[in-house]
């Protein structure tokens, strides 16, 4: 039977006023309503009334009245501490912050378990697209291969105009920022960490593996040159921002990093500030979800979603930590890719397990081969080298030397 919800929600900016809206704008669909949100500053002019907000967060978590408690805010520490009481006082919680359940997604299964009550989080991963209950639900008993796919709507707006429109990088993230797909700071997105966070909770609902962020190696799009955009339209590729995970026998690999995408690929056509998930399964085999992944309608919409689930008193089973498989995580992995540096950066021939070939233009030199994602990670983190993912590219175990046990994608 149906619930009728009542409310606590912390923050009141993108995605809280998203959520604010399409609750006040369904009609007959989840009976819902805030009772109060709790916000940090004191001054900002706000859309509804001045008694609708408290600055106190535990006039929320005191209220006997409020039983869901929605967590919007950008703080992950404080995040963490408000799911924290909030279940130890006996609270389901919603959230989207997808850092703060990264860092703390097996502590915070934990506490579901220990407290009986549900964490949602469908709005954390990939906005609209209802990823997570599918994993949780229809995918429970598929032996399920990879996920992987375009997590960050604003880099994908980004790489959209710089492709579609011929916009300058700069350009086209100013536009970002002017539409609020990217924050005024947005290292988040372009280099890859939120994507890289998304990654992490998808893995525990895919392979029920809990792993770390700093386990999984990020590589963003801020270090993408003319050169390497020439080169895509020369070949008839475009760029993407891909962040996936798959398993091999009993190890799962999971990474973030731009890839060239042939014309033909699915994700190519997907485009500004939409998101795509692509998971496959031993029976199911391939299959694709699109939508929209920044923005507050969106995320808010997700948000409303797993209130409806609430009040239907669903709980994520985590059914894949359960099952008998077991695996480990690992970073042990060959890549296909191309390395692109300016003279004066130390980059040669023996890095790569495998060099296939090497070019020099506009003052910037190309190595393309197969290489370590450990070398990739310390590149990343070097001024003056810029990482893509060959189409195609093989991925292969470091201990494996056969190409008949490299994974294609």
């Amino acid at each position: 039977m149906r619930r009728k919800l009542k409310l606590g929600l912390f923050g009141f900016g993108c995605v809280g006023q998203g959520l604010y809206h399409v609750l006040h704008e369904t009609h007959g669909g989840v009976q819902a309503e805030i009772k109060k949100v709790c916000v940090k500053s004191k001054n900002k002019t706000r859309p509804v009334k001045d008694d609708f907000f408290t600055f106190d967060k535990e006039e929320i978590l005191n209220d006997a009245e409020i039983d869901v408690v929605v967590e919007l805010i950008d703080d992950a520490n404080a995040a963490y501490e408000i799911v924290k009481t909030a279940l130890e006082r006996g609270k389901a919680v919603v959230t989207a912050n997808k850092k703060m359940l990264a860092e703390h997604l097996e502590e915070i299964y934990n506490l579901q378990q220990k407290y009986g009550k549900p964490v949602l989080y469908e709005g954390a991963v990939c906005g609209s697209i209802p990823i997570l209950r599918n994993l949780e639900e229809y995918y429970d008993n598929d032996l399920l291969n990879s996920i992987e796919g375009i997590f960050n709507g604003s880099t994908n707006y980004i790489l959209t105009k710089v492709f579609d429109e011929k916009k300058t990088y700069a350009d086209a993230l100013k536009k970002a920022q002017e539409l609020g797909f990217a924050e005024s700071d947005p290292s988040l997105d372009v280099k890859g960490y939120d994507p890289k966070y998304k990654l992490v909770i998808a893995i525990a609902h895919t392979f029920g593996l809990f792993t770390k962020p700093e386990d999984v190696i990020n590589i963003g799009i801020d270090k993408i040159s003319d050169l390497d955009l020439k080169f895509a339209r020369d070949n008839n590729y475009t760029i993407k921002l891909i962040a996936r995970s798959f398993r091999l026998d009993n190890k799962v690999y999971g990474f973030v990093a731009p890839q060239f995408i042939e014309a033909h690929n699915p994700l190519a056509s997907v485009r500004n500030e939409y998101n795509a998930v692509q998971v496959q399964g031993a029976f199911a085999e391939k299959q694709l979800f699109i939508g929209k992944g920044a923005g507050s309608y969106p995320t808010g919409s997700a948000v409303l979603s797993d209130l409806s689930a609430l009040s239907y008193d669903y709980t994520y089973e985590y059914k894949k930590l359960h099952q008998a498989d077991r695996f480990e995580f690992s970073n042990e992995l060959i890549v296909e890719a191309y390395i692109s540096f300016d003279e004066s950066t130390k980059v040669s021939i023996n890095d790569f397990e495998q060099f296939q070939s090497g070019y020099a233009a506009n003052g910037k030199q190309y190595m393309v081969g197969q290489v370590k994602l450990s070398k990739l990670k310390q590149w990343s983190q070097t001024p003056g080298i810029g990482i893509i993912l060959a189409p195609n590219s093989q991925f292969i175990p470091v201990k494996t030397s056969t190409r008949q046990e490299a994974l294609l994608v």
